[in-house]
């Protein structure tokens, strides 16, 4: 489907858009107090199942003619047109001529419909396995034939967000290794975590994977840089350092072999993967390093079931469509311009970063596929933190401040009772901690939807205003059966196409971001000034240049 092809007559998509600003502004003065009260059966009626994860939508502004009409919406956009086209090899991200197959990251081998595909992915995937089998039976080892006991992933971005987060999600899920095994992250440009981390670090047992997918990002490879100093200066030898200490993974080979990455240890990516989208392929290497090949498998296995109920589900049952389009009736029907992500399970507490560049990076666009501005608003501001610690930091806002924000709560049904976990003392009191999580999360979501409704009536009769709750802020809840590389694969793949279903809605291309390439740019402007090799900044503004002047040391602040 070309960018500007239309195939709905304009009446239609004006037709669903006005009867949703109908039902909108009816809506305005309803409570959700007042929906509960008129069905009882809301939970049976706005609740989905898909696998081992159930999604309940039923403490949202909606009733059956909102659905109805959101779904007609979805339907006046071609939808179903453009999930056809996301699952093909055409080039939906048309301003960088490029397919977007992140699907294709977890596509099972020998997919006869992709098959072609299906080859070049696994054979990179085996290739990973291969490595992560090689370093947890202790076969790889540094110059000095030490196991090695520490990696170290350097990246930025999607190359670092996505690991980060799932490693720290799966971090119970341990396998056998020969000695010990510890994986870290670095990202920041400024040195800090890496000067701090290499403190810890013994050069000859570590081992450093370089993640970049154009090999070009300055972030990166200063680390990149800064490491490979620290391990001539410990060990010797470059080109032996070189060899055993660095991994890359990037789609640029030529530029891995002439950084001096042996090419047995260069993973390979594709254009087509948006770093954003990238934690299924070889960037995920630490993520296999953690979870092993078969938890890693697992993972892809619960995108990929995602997947197939994306493509195959109609609307009102298909969990991620219902998730797009909840959350476009908030932004652009109610004017709730935030979201918060809310888990109840501290192993999500990097979930809500990996969602705020998820969704902002991917659809916090002004300009549709025609160019024009856009005509409502998009994205929301994402934000959050694990539900416990929210409790104690922002949830005041949530329930009494003058902010309309929407909410996703997150837990795990069970905890400390999986096959995958390891040996926990005191198991029994710390399945009564996570009751008493489940309980937490139950009931805020319970007290934002419901306000005074949700409190002992005798004790609201004599309760002074500020110590009153006026309720009415929309929250979804997803209880997953636990979480697991598949559930967790599950949850991701969720959000993964809620993103691209909000941008069919939006008509933007969801899968660039120039909004982030200009200010590296005009960094590289200004290092050469600060680095002193270059002295003219009548080019630029008076505050960058006063700023400039301070940080020169050539004016007093």
């Amino acid at each position: 489907m070309n960018e500007n092809i239309e195939k709905f007559p304009k009446q239609n998509k004006q037709s669903a858009v006005i009867q949703l600003q109908s039902l909108a502004e009816k809506m305005q003065d309803m409570h959700l107090n007042q929906l509960f009260e008129q069905q009882n059966d809301r939970f049976e009626q706005f609740s989905l199942g898909c696998d081992d994860l159930t999604f309940d939508y039923s403490k949202h502004r909606v009733n059956q003619d909102i659905i109805q009409s959101l779904v007609a919406w979805a339907e006046a956009k071609d939808l179903k047109e453009w999930i056809k086209q996301l699952f093909s090899q055409e080039l939906i991200n048309y301003t960088e001529k490029r397919a977007a197959m992140h699907w294709a990251l977890r596509l099972p081998k020998n997919t006869v419909q992709f098959s072609e595909l299906s080859m070049q992915v696994n054979e990179q995937l085996d290739r990973m396995f291969r490595l992560v089998e090689k370093i947890h039976a202790g076969q790889y080892r540094g110059v000095t034939g030490e196991v090695i006991q520490d990696v170290v992933n350097i990246g930025v971005g999607g190359s670092d967000l996505g690991p980060l987060m799932v490693t720290h999600a799966l971090s119970d899920f341990k396998v056998p290794t020969a000695k010990p095994l510890d994986v870290h992250f670095v990202s920041t440009m400024d040195g800090s975590q890496l000067s701090d981390l290499l403190h810890q670090l013994r050069p000859e047992t570590t081992l450093f994977i370089i993640s970049s997918k154009s090999f070009g990002t300055i972030d990166t490879l200063s680390n990149a840089e800064t490491a490979r100093l620290w391990l001539e200066k410990a060990l010797g030898d470059r080109h032996c350092v070189l060899k055993s200490h660095f991994i890359g993974v990037s789609t640029k080979p030529e530029k891995m072999t002439e950084w001096g990455i042996h090419s047995d240890n260069q993973l390979l990516l594709w254009d087509w993967v948006g770093g954003r989208y990238s934690l299924w392929s070889c960037i995920g290497l630490p993520i296999a390093l953690k979870v092993g090949v078969e938890g890693f498998q697992e993972l892809l296995a619960g995108a990929y079931l995602i997947d197939q109920h994306f493509r195959q589900t109609p609307f009102h049952e298909n969990v991620p469509v219902m998730m797009g389009l909840l959350g476009a009736w908030n932004t652009n029907y109610l004017n709730m311009q935030t979201h918060a992500v809310l888990p109840y399970d501290g192993r999500l507490k990097y979930f809500a970063s990996y969602l705020q560049q998820l969704e902002m990076e991917s659809n916090g666009k002004s300009v549709q596929r025609d160019n024009h501005k856009v005509e409502s608003g998009t994205c929301p501001i994402v934000w959050g933190e694990v539900g416990p610690n929210a409790q104690h930091a922002f949830y005041q806002l949530l329930h009494q401040g003058t902010h309309a924000v929407s909410c996703d709560f997150i837990a795990p049904i069970q905890r400390y009772n999986a096959n995958h976990f390891t040996y926990v003392e005191n198991a029994e009191a710390l399945i009564e901690q996570h009751h008493l999580a489940l309980s937490n999360c139950l009931a805020q979501s319970r007290l934002l939807a419901f306000g005074n409704q949700a409190l002992d009536q005798k004790e609201l009769e004599n309760l002074p205003i500020y110590k009153q709750y006026t309720g009415n802020q929309p929250s979804s809840t997803f209880l997953i059966k636990e979480l697991n590389p598949k559930t967790l694969g599950m949850l991701i793949a969720l959000y993964e196409h809620k993103v691209f279903v909000q941008s069919v809605l939006w008509n933007i291309n969801p899968f660039d971001q120039w909004g982030v390439e200009k200010g590296k740019e005009i960094a590289n402007q200004i290092l050469p000034i600060l680095n002193g090799q270059q002295q003219e900044t009548t080019h630029l503004d008076a505050s960058t240049r006063g700023l400039i002047e301070l940080l020169l040391g050539n004016k007093k602040g």
